[in-house]
């Protein structure tokens, strides 16, 4: 897990709360604030869940690599 993925979940997390005291309390601002934080939240966790694939992709395509030229009687 990668900064960005426990950054956002953090922001959508808060955000949501932040949501739904707005919408506990009649606060229309504080819900709007609440909304925004939450979406901002989950484009940084999908963010951070793309750099998360993409890493692994090329550690999988890193490990699967065959080197051929240090075998034995390869040419």
């Amino acid at each position: 897990m990668n900064k960005d993925q426990v950054k956002g979940r953090v922001d959508e997390m808060a955000g949501k709360a932040q949501k739904n005291l707005g919408d506990a309390t009649g606060s229309h601002e504080h819900e709007a604030k609440g909304m925004a934080r939450e979406a901002k939240g989950k484009v940084q966790k999908n963010w951070g869940d793309a750099k998360d694939d993409a890493q692994k992709s090329t550690e999988h395509r890193t490990d699967t690599h065959t080197d051929t030229t240090h075998r034995k009687g390869g040419v």
